[in-house]
């Protein structure tokens, strides 16, 4: 980590001694301390560092970061730092700078890296195809051990990773896999082919990242080979490109629920914050308009029996909290591939008997309440209450569980049933019932009177 001098030291202008401490520090950590930076002391400081240096922080720094340092730095340094960049790395840098910029910048490419690039650039985003790079090591069936070992060594010392190597045929297709211990263990001259296992696990370029990274995780691999339709190796997923889908997958799903655009950091310019949360806030703002509406013919009964101003709330966050409680267990599951929308039954059964027991407490609960609130001639008014929030928590229960999978079945994201929207919908069925009841019930208090 830095310290608070290398902190400080931009402040006391002391630039040879933070040349020092950032040359000496781990990239990630001095890629934190850049983005840190105000936007005029970045260029500053990365200029400071040297040429291995510079490449290895550049991939670590916010894509804004780096484009801001593009914009800065002159193009023949713009270039050898994106030429160093792993192919995955640069595709995702070129996905968010201006068209203008990219085709710049691929113009002046190696022919290998400029092609690199457009093959992962030529995959949907959110694919395997897309996450994958094309630095891997590729071994043919004829070689023996110690021909496979020389090959590394003389050639692939800029691989992303060596710690499977991929065993094709002449057209490319993939054969087999072999480990770096198998070979490290093996006697010379034994053939690849009678040590590489033919049992690869392998994705296609079109499989979505989510399915790639639940793979991996299933069976424990640090990397994983990529194929085309041909069954022709590609490129690998490696193990820190799943964190990061992994990551960007349950953000995502986590803004979602919580009705927040995707792409805002805790430290995003207030702007960008004002620009992403807005538009969800104004229509979560029509959304109540519903929850309202059952509310407004009602005016005359609030009115009439005061402790329903008292009650209401508690009808609104706890419908809503027992609905966004299935929810996220409902998405969750779904996301990490632990259910289906097979499950639907299985899971509904489940959520439904706890809800039972759930609705039975909130509901005795509501009563005790109300019973305490309530003026001796509203008091019947509990039984009521009582009533409704055991019927709104089994409803809430059950949107939770079977609106997430309906959405999968149809192959849509099941995040985009939000929070906000989930409360609501019980927010307005819980009032109307409610409401009603007790509308129904002051009608026949007062025929009989």
């Amino acid at each position: 980590m830095l310290t608070q001098d290398v902190r400080n030291s931009l402040d006391v202008a002391d630039l040879n001694q933070l040349k020092c401490d950032l040359n000496c520090l781990q990239p990630v950590d001095v890629g934190e301390y850049i983005t840190q930076l105000p936007k005029k002391q970045r260029a500053i400081a990365f200029r400071l560092l040297n040429k291995a240096q510079a490449i290895d922080v550049f991939e670590y720094l916010p894509t804004e970061v780096q484009e801001e340092l593009i914009n800065s730095l002159h193009d023949a340094q713009v270039v050898h730092l994106v030429e160093e960049m792993s192919p995955d790395e640069r595709a995702y840098l070129f996905d968010e700078l201006p068209a203008g910029v990219v085709k710049r910048l691929l113009q002046q490419l190696s022919s290998e890296q400029r092609q690199a690039t457009a093959t992962i650039l030529g995959y949907a985003e959110g694919t395997a195809g897309r996450a994958m790079t094309t630095e891997y090591v590729r071994l043919r069936e004829g070689l023996t051990v110690g021909e496979a070992l020389s090959k590394i060594r003389l050639q692939d010392e800029d691989k992303e990773t060596i710690y499977y190597a991929y065993v094709t045929d002449n057209n490319r297709t993939l054969v087999s896999v072999v480990s770096l211990r198998q070979l490290l263990f093996t006697f010379p001259d034994v053939l690849i082919k009678d040590i590489a296992s033919d049992r690869v696990i392998k994705v296609k370029t079109e499989t979505p990242q989510e399915e790639v990274a639940r793979i991996m995780q299933r069976y424990d691999l640090i990397a994983m080979p990529v194929v085309d339709r041909e069954d022709r190796l590609v490129g690998i997923i490696t193990i820190d490109d799943v964190i990061d889908i992994l990551e960007e997958e349950a953000t995502d799903d986590i803004q979602k629920l919580a009705a927040v655009s995707g792409d805002e950091a805790a430290l995003s310019p207030p702007h960008i914050t004002i620009r992403k949360r807005l538009p969800w806030l104004l229509g979560i703002m029509g959304l109540y308009i519903g929850a309202a509406s059952a509310i407004a013919p009602f005016q005359q009964v609030i009115a009439a029996v005061p402790v329903l101003a008292v009650i209401m709330p508690i009808f609104s966050n706890t419908g809503g909290t027992v609905g966004i409680q299935a929810l996220t267990v409902t998405i969750r599951g779904l996301g990490v591939g632990e259910v289906t929308p097979h499950d639907t039954r299985k899971i509904l059964r489940k959520e439904l008997l706890a809800g039972f027991g759930t609705a039975l407490v909130l509901g005795l609960t509501m009563i005790a309440l109300s019973l305490i609130w309530a003026k001796p001639e509203e008091r019947w008014v509990a039984l009521i209450a009582g009533m409704v929030m055991a019927t709104n928590t089994m409803v809430a229960v059950t949107l939770g569980t079977l609106l997430p999978m309906g959405l999968q079945r149809m192959k849509l994201d099941p995040a985009l049933m939000s929070g906000p929207l989930v409360t609501t919908l019980l927010d307005s069925i819980g009032f109307l019932t409610f409401l009603t009841l007790i509308s129904t019930a002051l009608n026949v208090f007062h025929l009989q009177h």
